[in-house]
């Protein structure tokens, strides 16, 4: 299901359609030549074989060098969403620097959010002065997300999987709710998920950039991976969080190809 070949782009996967493409043509001339002691008819052949080989395949992978449609940005990061909880009504600046290309924000980023917050979570945006839930944004990044430790879902499973585990990492019933509703749709009807949460590899090719300085701050972002059976691979350790003073939490995910 993960497989090298499966996930790579058109143009990463020339060099096994060459070597494979040689490997039929000459393999069986070398075996006949070590069988055979017409040594002349089997040079011959390979010749032929090399020359028809090579007029096939060259144009092959030209046209797939020139016409491969791989997207610089593979992944998107769906949805992100930051909530702002200060101890008390607080004049906030937030900036996002993403690795790769911010596609849509609301409210407006322009070069950063300036808001006022407040405990209940309430935002208000100071270039508009309207009333947010929280800030939102979305992305195209070439990001290589962790894969390698997680959960193997049932699409039926996954709401009950998503609130088990979204409460336990420390999202509250508001915030992990928010998060099904988008998700779920997108999930469910699946046979299996590979689910991830992750870490580095995201925090570091998005980061945030709050004044004042958070007291803690909770990110969570999901990447998974649709699949047509179940896969063995090693449960990925989650960490609880606990809320202290001014608190920051993001949640978003990403589908990986």
């Amino acid at each position: 299901e993960i497989g090298y070949f499966g996930i790579a782009e058109p143009i990463a996967r020339l060099p096994l359609m060459i070597s494979n493409s040689l490997a039929t043509t000459i393999l069986p001339v070398t075996s006949e030549m070590f069988a055979s002691k017409n040594t002349n008819i089997l040079k011959k052949y390979m010749f032929n074989a090399l020359r028809y080989n090579l007029i096939i395949m060259v144009p092959i992978c030209l046209f797939i060098m020139i016409f491969s449609n791989g997207d610089p940005f593979p992944n998107n990061a769906k949805k992100p969403v930051i909530y702002l909880y200060p101890t008390e009504k607080t004049d906030i600046s937030v900036n996002l620097k993403l690795d790769g290309k911010i596609t849509c924000t609301y409210p407006e980023i322009n070069k950063g959010w300036n808001v006022t917050a407040y405990p209940d979570g309430k935002v208000i945006n100071k270039a508009d002065g309207k009333e947010y839930s929280y800030l939102y944004w979305e992305g195209e990044s070439n990001t290589k997300y962790d894969m390698s430790k997680g959960f193997v879902v049932k699409g039926e499973d996954t709401a009950k999987f998503l609130q088990e585990k979204l409460s336990y990492m420390g999202l509250t019933p508001r915030e992990y709710n928010e998060f099904i509703v988008y998700w779920l749709p997108q999930m469910q009807n699946n046979k299996y998920n590979l689910i991830t949460f992750q870490g580095k590899a995201y925090t570091d090719s998005a980061k945030l950039e709050i004044s004042p300085k958070p007291d803690s701050m909770l990110r969570v972002f999901m990447a998974y991976k649709p699949l047509s059976k179940p896969i063995d691979i090693e449960e990925q350790k989650l960490q609880t969080f606990e809320r202290k003073g001014f608190t920051v939490v993001e949640w978003g995910g990403s589908e990986v190809k």
